[in-house]
């Protein structure tokens, strides 16, 4: 496994899916990598939390 260079589906900016992210993802039974950097992530997570 290697680190994967992903490119955020809100902001187009890349980020980078390190291979320690991936592991724990395995772990927790997702299929899908992430489509948005961490900051899209929290900055979406924030907003449902808030309504």
């Amino acid at each position: 496994m290697e680190d994967k260079k992903i490119t955020c589906r809100d902001c187009n900016n890349e980020f980078v899916f390190t291979v320690g992210e991936q592991e724990f993802y395995k772990e927790k039974g997702f299929e899908n990598d992430p489509v948005r950097c961490p900051d899209c992530r929290r900055a979406r997570k924030a907003e449902r939390f808030n309504r």
